[in-house]
């Protein structure tokens, strides 16, 4: 997989934890170390994250509606 989409799969992954940790009855804790590993993955592409943050702020939409398509298209212009 290449970088850009990885990160993309990885930052919507994690919205998606951070969204159930926010919920009432929280989250158990394998799923807390889920996601301590996925940022620690997310460090492997940070030019792909900071693409992915950037597109999704500046075409103010959320990552999780996000494609690699919007985020190469963002980056050209």
């Amino acid at each position: 997989m290449e970088p850009l989409s990885e990160a993309l799969a990885l930052l919507r992954r994690q919205e998606e934890i951070e969204a159930a940790m926010k919920r009432p009855g929280g989250i158990r804790i394998t799923e807390e170390r889920v996601l301590i590993a996925l940022r620690a993955r997310l460090k492997e592409y940070p030019a792909a994250v900071n693409a992915v943050l950037t597109a999704s702020h500046s075409l103010r939409k959320p990552i999780s509606s996000l494609t690699p398509g919007d985020v190469e298209t963002s980056a050209r212009v």
